[in-house]
């Protein structure tokens, strides 16, 4: 044996003890050597692959850090989509969570739930090949996220090469959890960067949201994060039937996961188990809010389906959020894109939850007089949720009398026009389109990350281009001139071409996208997804009728009629028109594909024996059908691949839609 096979030979052991003492330390907690140890071993391995480079392999622990991001973050489409989950905050919520999705689904009455504790930290998808790490995908939007591979790689709870069974060695194995920073490395990282005069961060989940994105792995490095995965995709599921069988996979292959896990059986042992964890969560290492309920079930969860972005299947039960007490010093009128004027609290500054709160929404005239909040008032307030500053209650007893009650403008404070309050509705709103603060918001909609994601146009520049007259509404954008930006003050040589070249990128836009970037009343980003999806083209979405509109799942009269009638504004055509001219638009998406199934559409409940949803999903696409994630009006029909509850087959059979089984789908599929 020659002195290089000896030295590959010594090197694949040692690859394996240090991926064992890093699974210990990290994962485990239990260490069994000295870090000096580690240490002196991984400076071995260092010095093998010095002398022999091409034996250098992605999963060695000396590839954890790389050289720096060039170019910023690349984008990555996901798989499948990485949803989000209702909140709920009483046991009453998880028994009408509960009632709803058993109408749906009559085996809901008898399922299990899988409970564990909600993390607070930033989603991440892992993907593995044949075993060996290859990408990590943030959550980004759900459908799209950033590549952060070499980020990933740094933190020691990732395994660069799957551990134990076989089965998600081989394939594509995608693993989902979040990133978190515990409590303790939050506060002392925290330190060290004040002492550094370096910013702070207000909590341990905006630290980790802030550290993965650093272009320097080294810098990722330096700080303790941990992965703590939560999901566990193959495509062989026959050992992931259940939540449990998941979790318990997890750990397998050399996860961190949720504290906790348990089974239980109903809406008191759920509520239960949240009583248990009430005060005790406050004892973990890291930040959470609630806990996470979801039927254990995965075959029964994937049959109830999504609404919007949220599964039915699951919801997070949140603990009372923190909640503080300051002064209300003031109260302004805040103009939103679509007119709405809403009343914002100025408070006196005060930390809750981590984080300084200077002002929150007050939502409209009628919850204030709810509330019975004066000017000056000492007010309780809280972050619903963990997140959006709340006004809750003024405190009556500490009032001195030099409180004045709030009185609803009768302008609008940006253009001076009349406020207006459509019949039926509790906000006033501007309905003066050309109003200025109606103006920048919607443009600042329109370059948003949810929209057309144009960087370099936040709130300063859009306020300094429309201040000096550069533009007058988004279309604009598309004509503004590299001399034009370096009249300003805000711009220099480099910055101005960026922000042009900016602009320039999304002259043809996703159709998604832009339907979304228009700011159209009702018209979300979900909403605006299923009309590229069933339109195909804006033309077809810009003259499509209101019955058209509201048979699309979804989109119902009121949000159809406001489609219509945004298209029909003179001001909106006006706005089309010149987006036309300065050459945006926006992509057709290709027509879907014709075959055999073409004009039919698929619903499948229950699991399939054959082969997983995803790609019975595709087989229909392929041969020119339609797979929906419920029974509606237009699903022609229902796939029963497991047990189906009553109350589906009952709303099959309401609607006209055919019950068929797995083999029947089967010849379908195997039909020309």
């Amino acid at each position: 044996m020659d002195e290089k096979t000896k030295k590959q030979a010594r090197l694949t052991v040692l690859k394996k003890q240090l991926h064992d003492y890093a699974y210990q330390y990290y994962v485990l907690d239990d260490p069994s050597v000295d870090d000096a140890i580690y240490d002196s071993l991984f400076a071995e391995l260092k010095n093998i692959e010095a002398a022999y480079p091409e034996l250098i392999s992605a999963d060695s622990p000396t590839q954890r850090v790389g050289g720096a991001v060039k170019d910023g973050f690349k984008k990555v489409t996901h798989r499948t989509r990485m949803v989000s989950i209702n909140d709920v905050f009483d046991q009453s919520e998880v028994q009408a969570w509960l009632d709803r999705i058993t109408k749906l689904d009559a085996r809901v009455a008898t399922a299990m739930f899988w409970a564990e504790i909600k993390m607070d930290g930033l989603a991440c998808s892992l993907i593995y090949e044949d075993g060996l790490l290859v990408r990590a995908v943030t959550r980004g939007d759900g459908f799209v996220g950033e590549d952060v591979t070499s980020n990933i790689k740094t933190i020691g709870s990732v395994p660069l090469q799957l551990r134990g069974p076989a089965t998600f060695g081989q394939g594509i194995t995608e693993v989902r959890g979040e990133i978190v920073m515990y409590k303790t490395d939050f506060e002392q990282l925290n330190t060290e960067l004040k002492k550094k005069g370096e910013k702070t961060y207000a909590n341990p989940r905006n630290l980790a949201a802030g550290t993965i994105r650093q272009l320097d792995p080294a810098i990722t490095a330096e700080r303790k994060l941990y992965f703590r995965a939560y999901d566990l995709l193959h495509d062989d599921t026959a050992k992931l039937q259940t939540q449990e069988q998941v979790v318990k996979s997890l750990q397998a292959i050399g996860f961190l996961v949720s504290e906790a896990g348990t089974l239980l059986k109903n809406t008191d042992e759920i509520y239960a188990y949240s009583e248990q964890w009430r005060e005790k969560r406050h004892q973990l290492a890291f930040n959470t809010d609630g806990l996470v309920i979801k039927i254990n079930d995965r075959n029964l969860a994937s049959s109830l389906g999504v609404v919007g972005k949220n599964p039915r299947s699951a919801i997070a039960f949140k603990y009372p959020a923190e909640q503080a007490t300051t002064v209300l010093k003031d109260i302004f009128i805040s103009i939103g894109r679509t007119g709405a004027a809403t009343p914002v609290a100025v408070l006196a500054p005060v930390v809750v939850a981590g984080s300084t709160v200077q002002m929150a929404t007050l939502h409209n005239e009628d919850e204030i007089a709810r509330k019975g909040i004066r000017i000056g008032d000492t007010v309780i307030i809280q972050k619903a949720g963990d997140i959006i500053p709340e006004v809750l209650e003024p405190i009556i007893n500490l009032r001195d009398g030099s409180e004045q009650e709030f009185v609803m403008p009768k302008s609008c404070p940006d253009c001076d026009t009349l406020l207006v309050k459509p019949d039926g509705e509790v906000v006033w709103r501007c309905p003066n389109t050309a109003c200025p603060a109606r103006t920048w918001r919607h443009i600042q909609h329109f370059a948003s990350k949810g929209a057309l994601d144009i960087d370099g146009l936040g709130e300063k520049n859009v306020i300094a281009l429309l201040d000096n007259k550069l533009i007058v509404d988004a279309a604009d954008l598309y004509a503004l001139k590299k001399g034009q930006l370096l009249t300003l003050e805000r711009f220099a040589e480099l910055s101005a071409q960026n922000l042009i070249d900016a602009i320039a990128a999304k002259k043809n836009p996703p159709l998604a996208k832009f339907i979304f970037a228009l700011g159209i009343r009702h018209v979300g980003a979900q909403t605006a997804v299923d009309l590229a999806n069933t339109f195909r083209s804006f033309s077809a979405v810009q003259t499509a009728r209101v019955e058209e509109l509201s048979a699309v799942e979804g989109v119902g009269v009121v949000v159809a009629e406001s489609i219509v009638a945004w298209f029909a504004d003179t001001e909106n055509q006006q706005l089309l028109t010149k987006f036309a001219v300065n050459n945006v638009e926006p992509q057709t998406l290709a027509a879907p594909k014709t075959g055999s199934l073409t004009g039919k559409s698929f619903v499948i409940t229950g699991g399939l024996s054959s082969m997983s949803r995803e790609t019975a999903a595709d087989k229909i696409r392929d041969l020119g059908g339609t797979f929906q994630s419920s029974v509606g009006k237009g699903t022609t029909y229902l796939v029963a691949g497991g047990a189906v509850g009553a109350s589906k087959l009952a709303k099959a059979e309401k609607l006209g839609t055919i019950v068929i089984d797995e083999q029947a789908l089967l010849a379908m599929l195997d039909s020309k």
